[in-house]
């Protein structure tokens, strides 16, 4: 059996970015002092002239992102989750939110994965920060062929994007020849009756890996990946709830204030269902090994499995 191919999605980033520099003259990307880890070096060696190196100056870089924008450019952002979101998130919301102008935000390393940077760098609270900002679109793609479509999505959308990637190397999942990237619409990867997995990111292999288990004890669950966070498919999430009645969020994230708070709002106000958030719980990370942080903070396919399994026979 052949070895199922693996890449960080950060990896993707800068590969989409390099090849749609050939295609579009009004691309340009920032960043701060951090091209090697975001791959956004990958534009740079090609178009040096439009790849403009802020330093570590991330809230300038915001301001300098929204100027350029108004100039008839289409730039991102790009840097740590933590710092654009978190360091830089008054830039984005009265720069680039409230004009409502079109800057892309690429923001890489998010969540535990990003291992032994430790807390610090383990930004758990962007989509929570992102989505409270009117107008601002939220990606979280689930493998490389997801990532690459979503930036040339978002270049193409009029409008404030916030795009998260991981430095985690992930299993390519979206290769089959029906798959069809559109913002705000998600993805059934798997079907089921007895209860529904929503996942982004990079749990949404993990929770595929859950479901084959879960399956052999009885449980049929349906998977859908969710790669769009804001604006929610509100219409594939109901459907889901009414067709199984008990619904499991997972995220590489806190479940305050992402995938699993905007589901149970949806399904709160318009179908109300079970809704089980698994996520990082209301605690910092830590630093160590990526995938042994993904197993002891549970959102590895062990601990979404156990953790469904538990829930669906109690």
């Amino acid at each position: 059996m052949s070895e199922v191919k693996k890449i960080a999605t950060r990896e993707s980033y800068g590969n989409a970015l390099a090849a749609l520099g050939k295609e579009v003259e009004n691309l340009v990307v920032l960043d701060a002092d951090l091209a090697a880890a975001t791959k956004t070096g990958v534009f740079a060696k090609e178009f040096p002239d439009r790849h403009i190196d802020c330093g570590i100056a991330e809230a300038n870089m915001t301001g300098i992102a929204a100027g350029l924008s108004t100039c008839g450019f289409v730039p991102f952002v790009s840097t740590f989750a933590m710092f654009a979101a978190g360091r830089s998130f008054e830039q984005v919301r009265n720069s680039i939110g409230y004009p409502h102008l079109n800057v892309k935000i690429g923001a890489t390393h998010a969540g535990i994965s990003v291992g032994e940077d430790g807390a610090s760098h383990q930004c758990n609270e962007d989509i929570a920060l992102m989505r409270a900002i009117p107008g601002m679109v939220v990606i979280n793609p689930s493998d490389d062929i997801e990532a690459k479509a979503a930036v040339r999505a978002a270049y193409e959308y009029e409008g404030p994007v916030y795009l998260r990637f991981g430095r985690l190397a992930v299993p390519v999942l979206n290769d089959g020849p029906d798959y069809r990237f559109e913002i705000g619409k998600g993805v059934v990867l798997r079907d089921g009756a007895d209860c529904t997995i929503i996942a982004t990111g990079l749990p949404v292999g993990e929770s595929l890996a859950a479901a084959e288990r879960l399956a052999a004890d009885g449980i049929d669950a349906q998977v859908i990946n969710i790669h769009t966070i804001k604006p929610l498919d509100e219409e594939l999430v109901i459907a889901a709830a009414k067709k199984t009645g008990r619904v499991f969020t997972v995220e590489e994230h806190s479940v305050i204030g992402g995938l699993g708070a905007a589901v149970s709002e949806c399904l709160g106000e318009k179908c109300p269902t079970r809704v089980t958030r698994i996520g990082v719980n209301d605690v910092f990370g830590e630093s160590g090994p990526a995938k042994e942080l993904l197993h002891k903070f549970k959102l590895d396919a062990d601990g979404i499995y156990e953790r469904i399994l538990a829930e669906m026979k109690s």
